[in-house]
């Protein structure tokens, strides 16, 4: 396994928050996104974007840490859960960071009434295939150019690490770590 970016994506998460126990586990406080990508010989690097099946908008591969899980261990398994990404696919560790209101992650303040915003991770990771799976969460996927794929975003925080990541792929900044 290559790892890109950051060397504390790979740490183990360590809380000062009391992880919370929902239906599936442990559930740590923070978020992770993920931008599958390719590079197509016509369009150059294209981008993966996932429609919310319950909200309509699109976005990349989205969930939250489980227990112990570093951010990092959470992409990997959020992207397998969510598009069939490889866990040993290449990742890329960015350096945008957001922090997202509880309440629109979780839908209720899940930590206790102290904490508002939890912080989300960001990553790239790079795919041969065309061919993604959708899981229940998404109605549609489908491949954009980082002008189109900007435009079908949601978020702000979103649109700010799909640039870090296009910016990285097309000059060759991607970092390499232990």
């Amino acid at each position: 396994m290559r790892l890109l970016g950051w060397p504390d994506a790979s740490v183990a998460y360590v809380g000062t928050l009391r992880d919370v126990t929902g239906p599936n586990g442990a559930r740590a406080a923070f978020q992770v996104l993920v931008f599958p990508y390719r590079s197509e010989p016509t369009w150059g690097f294209v981008y993966a974007r996932f429609r919310r099946a319950d909200a309509s908008y699109w976005q990349g591969v989205a969930g939250g840490g489980e227990s112990n899980e570093a951010p990092l261990e959470a992409a990997r398994r959020e992207a397998a859960e969510e598009a069939g990404v490889a866990t040993d696919a290449e990742f890329v560790v960015l350096d945008s960071r957001a922090t997202i209101p509880v309440v629109h992650v979780t839908g209720d303040f899940r930590w206790g009434p102290d904490v508002l915003v939890i912080p989300e991770h960001t990553f790239g990771v790079r795919v041969d295939s065309s061919e993604l799976m959708i899981s229940d969460e998404h109605s549609e996927c489908r491949w954009f150019d980082f002008e189109e794929a900007t435009k079908a975003l949601q978020w702000d925080s979103n649109r700010t690490a799909l640039w870090e990541l296009d910016h990285r792929l097309r000059h060759g900044l991607l970092r390499r770590t232990a």
